[in-house]
């Protein structure tokens, strides 16, 4: 997920850069109010991992109800990245955290801690970015300005976006970068 994220970002961050997004006033609301409520269903890494498991899922399908209600309410590029969003923090949907045996389980899975951490980074990521987003502005790092080699980890850590560490890789269209869809 995260690096879905990652790539999906850096995708955002050379369409802004490049002008070839101009998130308009609605676009800059609806991103504001979005990267909000993204907040507020993920908390800080350190406290999300003092929760129990059913409450960090919990959070991350509120995190997945909040990028939803927002691509119901635009269209175009934003409305794309948000979709885009959905589909890659999609695996939490198939996600339980009540015991089940195998055949009453509707094909769900209990996620590992590694995968929890992975997408509650992913959603911070979000934020972030539309966060950014809002602004319309990119960050000076995805610009080219500014050194330092690393990998980012969606924790704000690091230098450098996952494209740029080496850390991209394939699309949820199962090609390089993102789809446009």
């Amino acid at each position: 997920m995260g690096a879905q994220i990652a790539d999906l970002d850096a995708e955002a961050e050379r369409q802004l850069r490049q002008h070839l997004w101009d998130p308009t006033e609605e676009d800059a609301a609806l991103a504001r109010k979005t990267a909000s409520g993204l907040a507020e269903a993920v908390g800080e890494a350190a406290a999300q991992e003092r929760l129990p498991v059913i409450e960090r899922l919990e959070h991350l399908r509120e995190a997945l109800a909040v990028l939803a209600i927002a691509l119901a309410r635009i269209h175009g590029p934003l409305a794309w990245y948000l979709a885009q969003s959905c589909t890659a923090l999609s695996p939490v949907l198939r996600w339980r955290a009540l015991p089940a045996d195998g055949q009453s389980s509707f094909g769900t899975v209990v996620p590992s801690p590694s995968d929890l951490t992975d997408a509650e980074q992913a959603v911070r990521r979000l934020h972030t970015a539309l966060t950014r987003a809002a602004t319309g502005t990119a960050t000076d790092a995805d610009a080219g300005i500014g050194t330092g080699t690393g990998t980012d980890t969606g924790t704000g850590t690091g230098t450098g976006t996952a494209a740029k560490s080496g850390a991209a890789g394939t699309g949820t269209d199962g090609h390089e970068g993102r789809s446009d869809t």
